[in-house]
C-alpha cells in the first residue's frame, strides 16, 4: 500500500508541474521566420560585364604554346608539387556536384579540371580540389590559393582586370527558373519579386538592372536559391541554362522560362601573372578538340539533360 501511495504522489507531482494545465517553460513567441541559407541577403552585385577601356574581345586567350613542360614554368611548379590544385563548385548538378553514391565530385566543368591534370601528370587523379563560392573565385586566384578555376565562369573584362581566361570552352545564356503552378513566363512578369542569384555573379547584375525592375536576393549556392524558391520565399531564380536544366533535373515541380537574357561564354580563370599557364590551359583545350574528350564529356553532362546538341567553340586568340 505504501508503495502504491509514493506513486499516486509521484504522479500528481508530475501532473501538476506539467500538465495541460501548467505548461512546464512556456516561450513567448512574437514572430514565425523562415529558416534561410547562410548568406542569404537582398542582392549584392556581382561583376557587371563592363567593358574598361583598352579590353577589346574579352574571349580572346592567348595563343596555344603546346603541351611541353619547360622547367621553371608554373606547369614545372605545380608537377613538382605533386599535385593541381582547382578551384571548383559542389552545388551545381551536371557542372560541379558531390555525387552522393561516391562522394566524388563530377560535372562538366570537374571533367575540364581533370584534362589540365592530366596533361601535366599524365594521370587526372593528381588534383586537389578547392570548392569555391562564385565571389570567391578572383580571390582564390589572386592569392594563388588555386592554379586554375573552372567554375561556370563567364570571361568579361571586368574579370580580365584581376585574373587571366583560357580561350573559351562553352557558351550559354542566363534564363529563369519558377514553380510550375506559377503564371510567370519571364522575366518581364517578375516586376517587385525577389529573384535569386549566387553572389558574385553576372547573373545578380542582370537581375539588378533589368527593366522589370526585379528585386535581387543573393546566396552563396545555387542550391540555395533553390530551397527558397521552394519555400516561397523567392518568386524564382535566375542565372545560366545549364545550371537552370540541373536544378530541374533535381526538382521536378519547376519549370524554365523566358527566352536567353545574355550571352555567357566561359573559361578557365588563372592567376593573372601566368601566362604560361594560360597558352598550356589553351593547348589542352585544343587536344580535346582533336581527340574528342569535350565532346564526350558534353555528350554525357550537357547534351543530355539540355537536350541541345553543340560542338566545342571554335578559340579565338589574341596573336
Amino acid at each position: 500500500m505504501k508503495r502504491v501511495a509514493l506513486l499516486l504522489v509521484a504522479a500528481l507531482a508530475l501532473t501538476a508541474c506539467g500538465g495541460p494545465g501548467r505548461p512546464v517553460d512556456l516561450a513567448v513567441v512574437t514572430a514565425v521566420d523562415r529558416p534561410q541559407p547562410d548568406g542569404s541577403k537582398p542582392g549584392e552585385a556581382g561583376a557587371t560585364g563592363a567593358q574598361p577601356s583598352g579590353c577589346g574581345d574579352p574571349t580572346a586567350s592567348l595563343r596555344p604554346g603546346g603541351l611541353g613542360i619547360a622547367a621553371g614554368s608554373t606547369m614545372a611548379k605545380i608537377r613538382d608539387r605533386g599535385r593541381l590544385i582547382a578551384g571548383v563548385d559542389q552545388n551545381t548538378y551536371l557542372f560541379g556536384f558531390r555525387n552522393p553514391a561516391t562522394n566524388n565530385l563530377e560535372g562538366f566543368d570537374i571533367d575540364m579540371a581533370k584534362q589540365v591534370a592530366k596533361a601535366i601528370f599524365n594521370d587526372d587523379s593528381k588534383i586537389q580540389y578547392k570548392v569555391l563560392t562564385s565571389r570567391d573565385r578572383e580571390k582564390a586566384l589572386a592569392n594563388g590559393e588555386v592554379d586554375i578555376v573552372a567554375r561556370t565562369y563567364t570571361i568579361n573584362c571586368e574579370r580580365l582586370q584581376q585574373v587571366s581566361f583560357s580561350a573559351v570552352y562553352y557558351t550559354t545564356g542566363q534564363r529563369v527558373l519558377v514553380q510550375k503552378g506559377s503564371s510567370i513566363n519571364s522575366m518581364d512578369d517578375l516586376g517587385g519579386k525577389k529573384v535569386c542569384a549566387n553572389v558574385g555573379s553576372t547573373s545578380l547584375t542582370q537581375i539588378a538592372k533589368h527593366p522589370a525592375k526585379p528585386v535581387p536576393w543573393s546566396v552563396l549556392n545555387w542550391s540555395d536559391c533553390l530551397v527558397l524558391m521552394q519555400q516561397g520565399q523567392v518568386a524564382a531564380m535566375s542565372t545560366d541554362e545549364p545550371i537552370l536544366v540541373g536544378m530541374a533535373a533535381q526538382d521536378p515541380t519547376v519549370r524554365i522560362v523566358g527566352p536567353k537574357l545574355t550571352e555567357e561564354p566561359y573559361g578557365i580563370g588563372i592567376p593573372k601573372a601566368n601566362t604560361d599557364m594560360v597558352k598550356f590551359v589553351n593547348a589542352v583545350l585544343e587536344r580535346m578538340r582533336g581527340d574528342g574528350s569535350w565532346q564526350q564529356s558534353y555528350d554525357r553532362w550537357v547534351a543530355s539533360r539540355l537536350g541541345e546538341s553543340a560542338t566545342q567553340p571554335t578559340p579565338k586568340y589574341r596573336d
